[in-house]
Order: C-alpha cells, then structure tokens, then sequence
C-alpha cells in the first residue's frame, strides 16, 4: 500500500499494512527547507516544496497542508498582522460591534489572495504526488474559532454570556459557517483527499460542555455536511482536553477527529468505538520537540497499543509540531509504527 492508500484505508476503518503517519509539520518543514514564514506563507511554490522535501526527507504517508490560522480571518475582514518569521496572527477584531453583524455583506472567501496561495499549493502538491501520498487540505478555522477571531476571544465569550445577543450571535455563526463552507467547497476542487477545520476555541479549555452543543456543534455538522457533499473525507481538531465533549464531536458525523495530547488517548477509544478514526496524539512540544530518542519510542508504542484493535487509527502529534523539532525524533516516531506489530 502506498501513504494515501494507507490513511484513506484508516478513514474507513479498513486495515492496511502498516501503521498510517500523517505530520503536522509545517512549521518544521518551512524550516528545514530554509524559508522563513513570509517567504512561505506569500508562494505557492514554496508551500510545495516545503512539504515535497519533508516527505522525501521522513516518508511519511499524508501531509496536513497547514499556512497559519488566521488566513480565513484575514478573508473576511479581520486585521492579520504577518511577520517575517513568526506566524500570521489577527491584531484586533472585525467585527468591532456585534450587532453589525447584520450588515455583513455575504462572505467572499475565494477573491482573497492568501485563500488562492493556499488553495494553489494543494494544486501543486497533488500534480506531484498524484495519489501516492494523501493530500489533507486543511481550511483553517471552523466557524465557532472563526466568530471569536472576528470578535476577539475575549469579546465573544462575552457575547455568548448575554442572551440579548443570541439573535446576533447566530447569526455571525451562520455568516462564518458560510465562509467556512466556501473554503472548504473551494479546496474541494484543488484535488485534496481530504479535508479538515480547527475549533479549537469550541473546546473545554474555553467553553462548557453545553455551550459546545449550543454555540459549536451544529455548526460544524454544516462544514462536515458540506465536506461530504464535496466529495471528501472531513477531519476535526480541537486543542486541549476534549475528553468531555469526544461524543458531541463524534455526532458531527466528522470521519476522525485529531486531539490534543491533552486528551486521555484510552477513554477517546472507548467512546470513539472504532466507529471514527482517532488522529494524534503525541505531545508535540514535551515529546517530540524535547524528549529523547528513547521517550519518543516509548511514548509511541503506548499510543498504538491503546489503538492495536482498530484500523481507525493514524499517527500523528497532537498539535503543530515545533518548528526545532530534532529529526531523529520524528524519525524514532515514524520508524516505531513501521515496526509495531
């Protein structure tokens, strides 16, 4: 089996010969191929061949093409600040009162040129791999993480506390939905075999367990919906502790979700089943990043012995992977599902 084989062959919780690896590495392989983040985030070609060296560096199975995540923000009208070698990032909200949410003209995702950027080196990495190793276009944020980026983190959960804005709320999810669904309809066309979104804000870290079923849920069964209708397999991320909210997630009717190291590995088998495929989750920073050969080994072997019964399982961190992630690491990590058995 080849890496795309491999991964989809998880998805659909069909066995494959070896444990499938997917890296989100992009900040790891903009560094090693000797870009900083503005050359990076302003070429398709770049984005490329980035991740081009990566797989033929480590031979891994699919690659998350991942820029930043306020690109979506930038789109829709968000201030972005872009630093020559950090990551973009929104400097001030969009929507500076929420009640002119009902002005917003519809969302017009595919006029921005960092969307095209993106969507371009998808293109480009499919005409080169074909459909040898598996192409996730990921399309930034889910609309919940979208709406605090327009508002700011601090100004909507606000919004969220008082119910003379439920009107106005929703309807700055429904306008985020729509650009989130744009996105993904778009890198729908680009060839990717798969897709996904962050929501990392819908998370426990920030909001509770029914506020996630009120505020995030529903909306995010909209983007799977239309992945679906697209044509591709959908993944869904959140950052942190997601342990109380594994069962909303999975009625999303998202294909796998990727969580956080965060999360107790051994409960999110349980609930998931063997029903949806589980992505991750090895701690990027405390073990990939700073850890020993040895404790990346270890580590990794008690990720795939908790997953040893299900296809529905592919290897990754649990996060973005630090850019000075040391090689041999991701190489311990990468040759230990080679040999698990």
């Amino acid at each position: 089996m080849n890496g795309c084989e491999r991964i989809l062959a998880a998805l659909r919780g069909e066995p494959s010969d070896t444990v499938p690896v997917m890296l989100h590495n992009f900040m790891m392989a903009m560094r090693e191929a000797g870009y900083t983040h503005a050359q990076f985030r302003a070429d398709p070609d770049t984005i490329a061949d980035a991740f081009i060296r990566a797989v033929e560096t480590y031979d891994y199975d699919g690659i998350l093409v991942d820029i930043d995540t306020a690109t979506l923000a930038g789109a829709v009208g968000v201030p972005v600040t872009l630093p020559d070698d950090e990551s973009a990032r929104c400097r001030a909200g969009g929507l500076l009162r929420l009640e002119a949410v009902a002005d917003l003209p519809p969302p017009d995702v595919g006029a921005d040129p960092r969307i095209r950027i993106w969507l371009d080196a998808v293109r480009r990495l499919k005409a080169h791999f074909g459909d040898a190793v598996c192409i996730r276009g990921n399309c930034d944020q889910a609309p919940f993480s979208l709406a605090s980026m327009m508002r700011t983190p601090e100004a909507w959960m606000l919004d969220l506390m008082d119910e003379d804005n439920r009107e106005n709320v929703f309807r700055l999810l429904d306008f985020c939905t729509e650009a989130t669904c744009q996105f993904v309809r778009l890198m729908a066309e680009t060839g990717a075999h798969v897709t996904s979104n962050g929501d990392s804000p819908a998370g426990p870290d920030m909001i509770s367990p029914a506020m996630y079923e009120t505020f995030a849920l529903p909306y995010e069964k909209r983007v799977v919906a239309q992945a679906h209708a697209s044509g591709l397999p959908y993944v869904l991320h959140i950052c942190g502790d997601t342990t109380p909210i594994l069962k909303q997630m999975a009625s999303t009717g998202t294909d796998a979700v990727e969580l956080d190291y965060k999360t107790d590995a051994k409960q999110a088998r349980a609930v998931l089943d063997n029903r949806i495929c589980f992505i991750g989750n090895l701690d990027p920073s405390g073990v990939l990043a700073r850890g020993s050969v040895a404790e990346v080994e270890r580590k990794t072997r008690e990720l795939l012995t908790v997953f040893r019964d299900t296809p529905r399982f592919i290897l990754n961190a649990g996060c973005a992977m630090p850019p000075d992630t040391p090689p041999e690491n991701v190489r311990a990590m990468i040759r230990t599902a080679r040999c698990f058995g």
